[in-house]
């Protein structure tokens, strides 16, 4: 599990980084709004720390890590809603920026259920795993 949290926070810090020091660039090639690049990268950074504080931790609590994974599949449903509610008109390359982001999550969110899971199991046959 802890290997998806190091993977989510590096992907997430990256998209972050992209957004805050390209923002414009990106709102322009995408054409997305700068402002929604620059507020979902600023909350990037802070999701980044979060999942770095927990993949550093040496007990993991299920209920943050069950959070986590819902906040991903938001985070995805939120893509999946910006793109289907025509409050944003993103060219073709932002559309794909917007899908990769839902897919990634997705995918970040299935690995960490799956950890999630398998530390519960291994904790239930020994004195280790989440709490």
């Amino acid at each position: 599990m802890k290997l998806a949290l190091i993977a989510d926070a590096l992907v997430s810090g990256a998209v972050a980084a992209l957004q805050l020091i390209a923002a414009s660039w990106l709102s322009e090639l995408l054409n997305l709004p700068k402002a929604l690049l620059i507020e979902t990268g600023v909350f990037l950074v802070g999701y980044t720390i979060l999942l770095a504080m927990l993949a550093r931790s040496t007990t993991l609590w299920s209920l943050i890590i069950g959070v986590v994974v819902i906040g991903n599949m938001g985070w995805a449903i939120a893509c999946a809603g910006l793109l289907a509610s025509g409050i944003v008109s993103p060219n073709v390359l932002g559309v794909a920026f917007v899908i990769v982001q839902a897919v990634a999550v997705l995918v970040f969110a299935a690995l960490e259920y799956s950890g999630l899971r398998a530390s519960q199991s291994a904790g239930a046959s020994s004195s280790v795993g989440a709490h």
